[in-house]
């Protein structure tokens, strides 16, 4: 497994900026929402609501939930996305720890908290890893899982993110301070109380990615739900040879080779929900 190659394969370059528009899909747009969870942590998510059957969606490093507004579209009516900000990103508070099983048990209460007794489950990146860790832990809770681009082993370094700088007078000035990593984190600039800044620590980052980082085989090959793996084949973090090898030794897994970077949900989005909408038609058949 390669090393995560930089700010342009960590960070979703198109993100929520992108309008959910055309063909309908602007009355499909997640609506943002929390839940208090214990220690009162805020987690938030977006949540298309509806009758469709859920498919909770787990974004990557430096993202959050608002990665996934133009695929919710292009699911709607017939699933429902959901979509939390995990911790430590986007709106939702930061964690004592980000260990794995922290994860993992931010996606279940949010999963209780709507009621939601199994879903599809779909992670990018960091996402991914915590989608099979928690078809691991709790199988009966995952139908089917759709991994984007990450492996079965991770080892990545995020702490080039610590030169960022935590403040800056004005969006104008944090820009040219992130400079190169400027146009994939736009949609994580906002103004606070004493300037503009990003929203997560990259320190967090830096610990979440070190937790992150090991040997998963164990939890790949736990469950046995349906899965489709998504290969981005310019990506510099999910080499050809580990997605294959991650395909032949799970049963009930299917490959998707699609010519993007690491972020394909963001960069080849027609190509993504052709694929997401393909495999789930054949995990889940109608109701």
């Amino acid at each position: 497994m390669l090393p995560v190659d930089g700010i342009a394969s960590a960070v979703d370059p198109v993100s929520a900026r992108q309008t959910v528009g055309g063909g309908g899909h602007e009355m499909h747009r997640p609506i943002p929402r929390s839940l208090t969870l214990p220690g009162s942590r805020r987690l938030a998510f977006h949540d298309r609501a509806g009758a469709g059957r859920p498919v909770l969606a787990l974004h990557g490093h430096f993202a959050s939930g608002r990665t996934f507004a133009t695929l919710a579209g292009a699911l709607a009516p017939e699933w429902r996305l959901i979509a939390p900000d995990q911790r430590g990103h986007g709106d939702s508070g930061r964690a004592a720890d980000y260990s794995r099983d922290g994860y993992v048990s931010d996606a279940v209460a949010l999963l209780d908290h709507l009621g939601i007794g199994s879903a599809v489950v779909l992670g990018h990146s960091l996402g991914g890893v915590n989608a099979y860790q928690l078809a691991a832990a709790h199988p009966e809770r995952v139908s089917a899982l759709v991994v984007e681009d990450i492996g079965a082993v991770v080892d990545g370094d995020l702490s080039f993110a610590l030169t960022w700088p935590r403040r800056a007078p004005d969006r104008a000035a944090l820009e040219a301070a992130l400079g190169g990593s400027a146009p994939y984190l736009k949609e994580a600039i906002r103004s606070f109380p004493d300037g503009w800044g990003l929203d997560f620590d990259p320190s967090d980052m830096v610990a979440s990615q070190l937790s992150l980082n090991g040997d998963h085989w164990g939890d790949w090959l736990a469950s046995d739900c349906p899965a489709l793996l998504v290969h981005g084949t310019r990506s510099g973090v999910l080499s050809a040879g580990h997605a294959a090898q991650m395909t032949a030794e799970r049963p009930r897994t299917t490959l998707v080779d699609v010519p993007a970077g690491h972020s394909v949900h963001a960069t080849a989005p027609a190509a993504f929900a052709t694929a997401l909408t393909s495999f789930l038609t054949t995990a889940h058949p109608g109701r």
